[in-house]
């Protein structure tokens, strides 16, 4: 019982992780029909931005929380405004490509300026262990999972309930309506990257913390797919149940067998391909021709 615990924890926060990393992904393909494959580089990116303030700048650690955010704010508005902007209305596989392309230069800059060399960062997450159903679990993991609950809360009551977050919404339902109403696509459309840039900020310090700020925070990313998949690639809800599917799966999997984590999402997304294409919450697309 107490394994079962321990590893329920551990995916819930893994999910929670996972869920802020697909939150962006979802928010960019409503907002502009792009699938984001440099996602994880965008993880990767925001947790030695925060590392550079915190650490390197010896910031206080709420004014580092700033500065990442900040800094992640305006790569977000570059990458849509100077590479994503000019080929509005090429083919989707030539996006796709840009994208990919994006992720190996992201991915480079933090290898010039950081290398390869996994860094050590100060904890911000609390230290310890706690009893919970009489299995000792980590006090970062559940401080992860409040974490990411309360920010996937924020977004949510944003796009309820805020001018800004309801013009989002009405963009990603249609484009065309959306500019007859005097709506600022364009504006949307860096708003979406801006606000995928924070949320991947977030994750990977959340995961930087809980396991360790290095090149392979990247590769996280790669489970981003299942996750949005699995919930549906329109969905911003479908995120967060996708996100607690997976890391339960993946924590479950590896529970029976050592390495069956690595595997375990990528079942799940081709049953997901199989069984619903659209996702648990994803909206079916019939287009007559």
């Amino acid at each position: 019982m107490s394994q079962f615990v321990q590893l329920t924890v551990y995916g819930l926060a893994n999910g929670a992780v996972l869920a802020l990393a697909a939150l962006g992904f979802v928010l960019i393909y409503k907002a502009t029909s792009v699938i984001n494959f440099a996602q994880g580089e965008l993880l990767l990116v925001g947790a030695y931005l925060f590392y550079a303030a915190f650490v390197l700048l010896r910031l206080p650690f709420a004014v580092a929380v700033l500065v990442g955010v900040a800094a992640a704010v305006v790569l977000g508005v570059a990458i849509e405004r100077v590479v994503l902007r000019p080929l509005i209305g090429e083919d989707p596989i030539t996006v796709i490509m840009v994208t990919i392309g994006l992720a190996a230069v992201l991915k480079a800059v933090v290898t010039m300026f950081f290398g390869t060399t996994p860094r050590e960062m100060p904890k911000v997450l609390p230290a310890g262990t706690t009893t919970v159903a009489g299995a000792t679990v980590p006090l970062d993991r559940l401080v992860a999972v409040a974490v990411a609950v309360v920010v996937l809360a924020a977004f949510t009551v944003f796009f309820r309930w805020s001018r800004h977050g309801i013009a989002m919404r009405a963009v990603a339902d249609d484009q065309q309506a959306a500019l007859v109403q005097g709506i600022s696509v364009r504006r949307i459309f860096a708003l979406a990257w801006a606000f995928a840039a924070v949320s991947a900020l977030i994750a990977g310090l959340l995961l930087a913390d809980i396991a360790e700020l290095s090149q392979n925070l990247g590769t996280f990313g790669l489970v981003v797919f299942p996750v949005v998949i699995l919930g549906g690639l329109d969905s911003v809800p479908g995120t967060i149940i996708g996100g607690a599917v997976i890391g339960l799966v993946s924590q479950y999997a590896e529970g029976m067998s050592a390495g069956a984590s690595q595997v375990a999402p990528y079942v799940v997304l081709v049953l997901i391909l199989l069984l619903r294409p659209y996702g648990l919450f994803g909206q079916p697309r019939i287009e007559r021709v």
